[in-house]
């Protein structure tokens, strides 16, 4: 996405690309962090901040990747060498994955789901920034982000939760539309239609 572009035109062609599709360059540290700090401007009620980022760059994420692959092997030894390969690549497919990692907790005045969904907010925030700074996105979850015998090797510490993974890099695919649903099948009017 070029970042010229109006806010109202993005929002209107907004696409997130497979991060099986993305491929190096990706952003370096000092633009990660402005991502990351963009991404972190969302309602927060009671200023908790009920989230924090793991970036996962360079080498270590083929490490980590073999250690899920261990942990699928463990859960699934049948796993056919296609699926080998998928587990052994989760983290590699994108140049930098960013874990958004909720902390939410019991709290005197903020319901946990608000501070769940503010964790949510992050992930689709990180998204709209990467896109401004020139990156195609995705935010996944897979199946290790609910899988807490994974957290040590993620390094997801107890009474967390993961969001999501946010995938920046690039690609050379085109960026291609899926179907939405009609404004129609998904609103309700209380009031009338004004």
């Amino acid at each position: 996405m070029k970042s010229d572009i109006k806010l109202i035109d993005y929002l209107g062609v907004r696409r997130s690309i497979p991060a099986f599709q993305m491929c190096e360059p990706g952003p370096e540290k000092a633009e990660i962090e402005e991502i990351l700090r963009l991404a972190s401007r969302v309602p927060d009620h009671g200023k908790l901040a009920p989230w924090r980022f793991i970036v996962y760059r360079g080498e270590e994420r083929a490490r980590i990747s073999e250690e899920l692959l261990n942990l699928a092997l463990q859960a699934k030894p049948e796993l056919s060498e296609e699926m080998v390969q998928v587990e052994r690549t989760r983290l590699t497919r994108a140049p930098v994955v960013v874990a958004v990692v909720s902390k939410a907790g019991p709290h005197i005045k903020i319901p946990e789901w608000e501070q769940l969904m503010s964790a949510g907010a992050v992930c689709l925030n990180m998204i709209f920034a990467a896109n401004a700074h020139g990156w195609v996105a995705n935010w996944l979850t897979e199946w290790f982000a609910y899988d807490e015998r994974a957290y040590p090797v993620l390094g997801v510490q107890p009474g967390e939760k993961v969001a999501g993974f946010i995938h920046i890099g690039s690609t050379t695919f085109p960026a291609v539309e899926r179907p939405r649903p009609e404004t129609a099948e998904t609103v309700t009017w209380v009031g009338g239609e004004a």
